[in-house]
């Protein structure tokens, strides 16, 4: 239900939506939805990351690369470095975070 609930919550919008679907306490997965221009602003994982694009198409940016990620492709994304995502289409990505142990 949640990547409907998303997806509704988008039509009305301004920047991405995101859920959690699962989390503990070292673990968490999140829904983001764009839509077609929306940008993630620059922020920075204090944890271990992977974006994973499910729908649509998304460029993931660092301050010296751009990765364009199209349906199913997915990018690890370092610990403590500026990035943003920006939506080249409606998209719909999955964001894994957690310790490995």
């Amino acid at each position: 239900m949640t990547i409907k609930e998303i997806k509704e919550q988008l039509k009305v919008s301004n920047h991405p939506v995101a859920k959690s679907i699962h989390h503990e306490n070292d673990f968490k997965v999140l829904i983001i939805g764009f839509n077609e221009g929306m940008i993630l602003k620059e922020h920075k994982a204090h944890i271990t990351s992977k974006l994973t694009v499910l729908e649509g198409a998304v460029i993931y940016k660092e301050e010296n690369r751009a990765i364009t990620l199209n349906q199913y492709d997915e990018v690890d994304i370092p610990i403590e470095i500026t990035h943003s995502v920006e939506a080249t289409q409606d998209s719909i990505c999955i964001l894994t975070q957690g310790n490995n142990k």
